[in-house]
């Protein structure tokens, strides 16, 4: 029986590396360092999240309702699994509504301008 691919360290939690592989079949060994790829780093979790996210094509209101879970899960799970890979979140810059309208009120920004801003493109 197979057993699933250790990532990390059962002893101190740091990334392990493939060194040897084995064919069952003609008992070919190879011994080197062997990149894992990403995804191997997944929870069994994370990993079928993707599977459903990629079977519903993307549609976040098609993985709630496989999955039975709200579009603020659903954004954090997403969240989870692009950290987990190694990609960081672009951080909002947080803007101040009031000084959005105040410079509108003042005609220092058209209100196209503001609504830009206030969605954040």
């Amino acid at each position: 029986m197979a057993h699933p691919l250790l990532t990390n360290c059962p002893v101190c939690s740091q990334k392990l590396t493939v060194t040897k592989l084995h064919c069952a079949h003609c008992q070919t060994t190879i011994e080197n360092e062997f990149e894992l790829f990403k995804f191997a780093s997944l929870t069994k979790e994370q990993l079928r999240f993707v599977e459903v996210f990629l079977i519903c094509r993307g549609n976040i209101k098609e993985v709630e309702k496989e999955l039975g879970i709200s579009y603020p899960t659903v954004r954090g799970k997403l969240n989870d699994i692009a950290s987990a890979l190694g990609y960081e979140q672009k951080k909002k810059k947080e803007v101040d509504e009031k000084k959005v309208v105040m410079m509108l009120e003042r005609g220092e920004i058209s209100a196209d301008e503001a609504i830009k801003i206030l969605k954040d493109e």
